[in-house]
């Protein structure tokens, strides 16, 4: 299989993966507290280049199904964008395993937690008095699903990547 097509097809996947990942808790996959076990996928763009785009694809997506307002669709999902691109450069990093998936959790726990607010402040009429209130949910919850679920995509990848397996080239 060609470079492009293995990319695109994992492209794919990871999209599908990142919106049929909501589907289990849409109740709580958006609003203001919210859960998506799918950012776990979120570290992926320290190891694929094209997940980065794939992953805000399945935001985008998810966004769209859980019934969010245009403004979080479109800055929600472009927050996620920027997410993976730091994630991309922060895997290009010489340090070991560990340190890179510390430090490549950090965007998307970051700037979702520090920067939806703000987003759900323009796009809900949300009382800007409660900011900090949705920081430290998404700080929450955002730590859970990258550090903790993501840790098993990271360390599954890793290791596969690891055995000069075809599929993670």
């Amino acid at each position: 299989m060609t470079s492009i097509v293995k990319k695109l097809t994992r492209a794919g996947i990871i999209a599908g993966l990142y919106t049929v990942l909501v589907f289990p808790v849409i109740s709580v996959a958006s609003g203001f507290i919210q859960f998506r076990p799918s950012e776990a996928l979120t570290l992926l763009p320290a190891f694929f280049s094209e997940s980065v785009f794939a992953v805000a694809i399945g935001c985008l997506l998810a966004n769209v199904i859980t019934g969010c307002q245009l403004l979080d669709i479109i800055f929600g999902s472009l927050v996620t964008l920027l997410a993976g691109v730091c994630t991309h450069f922060i895997g290009k990093l010489k340090v070991n395993k560990h340190a890179k998936f510390v430090l490549s959790g950090l965007p998307p726990v970051l700037l979702n937690a520090f920067l939806l607010p703000v987003i759900w402040y323009f796009a809900y009429g949300e009382l800007l008095s409660l900011y900090l209130y949705n920081v430290i949910s998404l700080l929450i919850s955002q730590t859970v699903s990258v550090y903790l679920l993501g840790g098993i995509v990271y360390y599954s990848v890793d290791k596969f990547k690891g055995l000069n397996n075809p599929l993670f080239e």
